[in-house]
């Protein structure tokens, strides 16, 4: 009998702008929740918020998913991108308009800075988008680091164009 691997909390952050947004993003959770030693624990609302950087596009539909997984960071990481991949994802510019994109925000306490990935994600606590439908799902979730409780950067985060809408 194999050992399984041990299971963690991870964040995701899902956005898209182009497309059916909203249908990309349901069916993200669908695709994270059929991962390999993943199931999907928690999911926010949607919101809508204003582009950030490029900001002649169109408004971005956002929400945050909690997920279980026996997946290390970077094969998870892996996984995403395979995903966006499947609904048409094209890396182009930063901050362009895409069909899908998804983020790995935290794994578990992890804290690691690579080329591939930097965890926890380095503007996650600058990002409303972010930051909102996270603390919906895990109001006491802790970002490693040092950096402290998600909820503190909330003042931080206060003016920036974000609107929740629906349910995921």
């Amino acid at each position: 009998m194999s050992a399984q691997p041990p299971c963690v909390r991870a964040f995701v952050a899902l956005g898209a702008n182009i497309g059916e947004p909203v249908q990309h993003l349901r069916a993200a959770v669908r695709d994270l929740d059929a991962l390999p030693a993943t199931r999907v624990a928690a999911r926010s609302s949607l919101y809508r918020s204003a582009p950030v950087g490029l900001l002649n596009q169109p408004d971005f539909i956002n929400a945050v998913v909690a997920v279980d997984t026996g997946l290390p960071p970077l094969e998870l990481l892996r996984q995403l991108m395979a995903i966006e991949a499947v609904h048409g994802r094209v890396r182009s510019i930063p901050n362009a308009p895409r069909t899908l994109d998804l983020d790995l925000l935290l794994h578990g306490d992890s804290v690691m800075a690579e080329t591939e990935l930097t965890l926890p994600h380095p503007r996650m606590h600058q990002r409303a988008f972010v930051l909102l439908p996270l603390l919906e799902i895990a109001p006491d979730v802790t970002l490693p680091g040092g950096l402290g409780l998600a909820r503190s950067f909330l003042d931080q985060v206060a003016g920036q164009d974000i609107h929740r809408f629906e349910a995921l």
